[in-house]
């Protein structure tokens, strides 16, 4: 025991005095490498600083507020109506045009029963950018415009909500998924499995809304209605306010019911002109039973 104790006080010697012997060896080495640190640190400044901008998002240093740049979601939804020489050439041109700026038809119906009174109606998918380009184009090569309504939505807060969503029921499945594997009961196990199927039900109801919203987002719409030289077209007035948009308002309302009213009439009375006599004859006689039925007044009575 004693021996062991002797040789393990000669290990720790040997140690120390190793440790010492390195320690003079860094202690020597000490200025060649910080002169070798100092020239690596300044020839890695510039690379330092452009990283620490990539990584700051933004921020600004001095007063550590992060500025942060947000792309607006709109919507664009457009309609307008336009009246050309010829239906058929124009469609053709309006198509050549929304092709060319990165666009396409989404759907068509047409309508002609004479060249000069025909009629047709495109829906397009332009691309927000080009968008305003190709309103203006459409509606000045095309021929007359008559009527143009356009309008914006901003879904910006409704597309990162529907993205948080979408993210947090991502996350709630996985946790149920790692929680099914830990189940020991059967009862645990179909908890978890209707659960599951819950959850997923609702993550492809909001990764539909994110892909109706991404669609509507990333094309704008719009609906050009093009009529030839005959063709009527109904414009939307302008209404009056206050008491005489009102008033007016009240008698269309009036002249609406009176025509459906005359409306029913009319087609009431083809019915009524069948269904009448033999409800006529048949009340007739029933009142001729009736007398024939009744007894004659006794006179000696009275």
């Amino acid at each position: 025991m004693i021996a062991a104790l002797v040789t393990g006080c000669a290990a720790l010697l040997v140690t120390g005095c190793a440790g010492g012997g390195g320690s003079a060896a860094d202690s020597a080495a000490a200025p060649a490498y910080a002169t070798g640190e100092a020239s690596v640190m300044a020839s890695e400044a510039p690379a330092r600083a452009e990283a620490q901008k990539q990584d700051s998002g933004g921020r600004n240093p001095a007063s550590g507020v992060e500025v942060t740049r947000q792309d607006r979601q709109v919507i664009y939804t457009g309609r307008m109506t336009v009246r050309v020489k010829d239906v058929t050439a124009a469609a053709q041109q309006a198509k050549d045009a929304v092709t060319g700026a990165g666009g396409h038809l989404a759907k068509e119906e047409s309508r002609s029963s004479e060249r000069a009174s025909a009629s047709a109606e495109l829906e397009f998918k332009i691309p927000p950018a080009r968008y305003p380009d190709v309103l203006n184009r459409l509606g000045r090569d095309l021929g007359e415009r008559l009527s143009l309504n356009q309008e914006t939505e901003d879904v910006t807060v409704q597309v990162a909500d529907v993205e948080s969503r979408v993210k947090s029921a991502e996350r709630a499945l996985e946790s149920l998924r790692t929680l099914l594997t830990k189940a020991d009961t059967i009862g645990q196990v179909l908890d978890v499995e209707r659960e599951i199927a819950t959850r997923a039900a609702d993550l492809e109801s909001l990764q539909a809304q994110r892909k109706s919203l991404a669609e509507q987002t990333a094309m704008a719409t719009l609906t050009l209605r093009l009529v030839g030289p005959a063709a009527a077209v109904a414009l939307p007035a302008d209404e009056p306010a206050g008491f005489l948009g009102g008033l007016r308002a009240g008698w269309d309302s009036l002249v609406d019911f009176l025509m459906v009213l005359v409306t029913a009439l009319g087609a009431a009375l083809p019915w009524l002109a069948v269904i009448t006599p033999p409800v006529v004859l048949a009340l007739v006689m029933v009142r001729r039973r009736r007398r024939r039925r009744t007894p004659a007044p006794d006179p000696s009575a009275a």
